[in-house]
């Protein structure tokens, strides 16, 4: 009977470090398993928040483009009665221009403010030319242009509100390591830097 007393506890000595290891390895792979739900939680939250801003983005892009196309446009109409105003057109193709080749959201925004300020001065023109201010398509075009860049505007806020979450979940611990092991990086503002160029440029008629 001593005997098989003994015999029972040194299996169950034996059978300790057995259910010690099994308990130890569950945990283990339950923290495991809890690290890679946390971390492809944070991944997909990311790359949605990431999406929302790229499709944003092109939204702004399309406005951007339609903008484009109605300067040349404006150029031709208003040449048409102030010719000899060449360095002021010229600053707006060329301001046109700047802004189709830049390549980064901040870029964007610069040559954005230069355009702005560039079409203000051309419509600053129509004051002292009473034929274009008259002039119907001027009218449109200046009336379309003003359009546009209040959707810009609207645009530019819902864009520049999506980056702002996207931003603190790159940069807050700990989701800025999920941030940096898996390439996100911080997006720009798209902002309007120049106080001169926040109002609509419009001419009063």
């Amino acid at each position: 009977m001593l005997y098989s007393a003994r015999h029972c506890i040194e299996i169950s000595l034996r059978k300790e470090p057995l259910v010690s290891g099994i308990v130890t390895a569950i945990i283990f792979i339950i923290i495991i398993i809890a690290l890679i739900i946390w971390f492809v939680g944070i991944y997909n939250r990311l790359v949605g928040l990431r999406n929302r801003i790229d499709t944003q983005w092109a939204q702004i892009d399309v406005e951007l483009k339609r903008r484009y196309d109605l300067v040349p446009n404006l150029v031709e109409t208003v040449k048409g009665y102030a010719a000899h105003e060449r360095e002021t057109l010229q600053n707006v193709i060329k301001a046109r221009q700047g802004a189709i080749d830049a390549k980064s959201v901040e870029e964007q925004g610069a040559a954005e403010n230069m355009l702005t300020s560039a079409l203000r001065s051309i419509f600053a023109l129509a004051e002292a030319y009473p034929d274009l201010k008259a002039n119907t398509n001027f009218l449109q075009l200046q009336g379309e242009l003003s359009e546009l860049e209040n959707v810009i505007a609207a645009a530019r806020a819902s864009f520049n509100e999506s980056v702002l979450p996207y931003n603190n979940v790159v940069q807050m611990f700990p989701s800025n390591i999920v941030a940096g092991m898996s390439g996100f990086g911080l997006r720009e503002f798209f902002e309007v830097t120049d106080p001169k160029v926040r109002e609509v440029p419009k001419v009063e008629f």
